[in-house]
């Protein structure tokens, strides 16, 4: 059985029309409709280290992974108490350089600045059950560094995370979804268990742990849609 792995990133009340990456804010109300029918569905929503032993094919059964990029504070306000409800769990990717920061990476983009979560917020999403990920120190382009300044970024910002959140980093996400096969391997080396990517499709198990599809919700994504992706192949075939 496929597994979905679903990506976010914020869930907050959407901006203008017009506003550039607009479509990555999804409404507290549209998260909580797509949280809740997974459940009606039959789902467990998992984080990365929850949906392990089915990405290995240990385990069989009707799981769902949860993720959300970059670490914005309105994932905490806003989703974490409907997977709370839900009794889901979920990974947040972090740049560890920026906790308590903003999403300056955007700037050049114009897109509007978001707080994301400071040190107290993050510890509150580890001890709600939520999964801590890396996403890069600096939400770096790994395309645009070289292989040092790459290596760095990847390992540098799971120990970071490890030693701020006193937890264990296991899985890793690639800023802006791109990288080579020679990150595949740095990620390896630096003892993460998974990678994820911005391909579209669902996860068969024993794929590789390094090159993860997702599926990606936006804010333009209806119900319809949203079960379209998760119980079909209509994501497999646009990957």
């Amino acid at each position: 059985m496929n597994i979905p792995i679903l990506m976010y990133h914020q869930i907050d009340a959407p901006p203008r029309r017009g506003t550039p990456l607009r479509g990555l804010v999804v409404s507290p109300a549209s998260f909580a409709r797509q949280m809740s029918w997974l459940k009606l569905l039959g789902y467990q929503g998992l984080s990365m280290t929850g949906l392990e032993p089915y990405l290995q094919g240990e385990r069989i059964g009707r799981v769902v992974g949860i993720t959300f990029d970059d670490g914005y504070q309105n994932n905490i306000q806003h989703a974490l108490p409907i997977l709370l409800k839900n009794r889901f769990t979920a990974t947040c990717y972090g740049v560890s350089s920026m906790i308590g920061g903003t999403n300056s990476w955007d700037l050049n983009l114009g897109v509007s600045q978001k707080p994301l979560m400071n040190a107290g917020e993050w510890g509150r999403w580890r001890d709600s059950g939520m999964d801590i990920g890396s996403h890069t120190c600096i939400h770096a382009d790994l395309l645009q560094v070289g292989p040092d300044s790459a290596c760095a970024q990847i390992a540098d910002s799971k120990l970071d995370l490890e030693r701020e959140f006193r937890c264990e980093v296991r899985h890793f996400c690639y800023p802006y979804g791109r990288f080579d096969p020679v990150h595949c391997e740095m990620v390896q080396r630096a003892g993460y268990a998974t990678a994820t990517t911005t391909r579209r499709g669902r996860v068969a198990p024993g794929s590789d742990p390094y090159t993860l599809r997702r599926i990606m919700v936006a804010q333009a994504t209806t119900l319809a849609h949203f079960t379209l992706k998760i119980l079909t192949a209509y994501e497999d075939r646009r990957g």
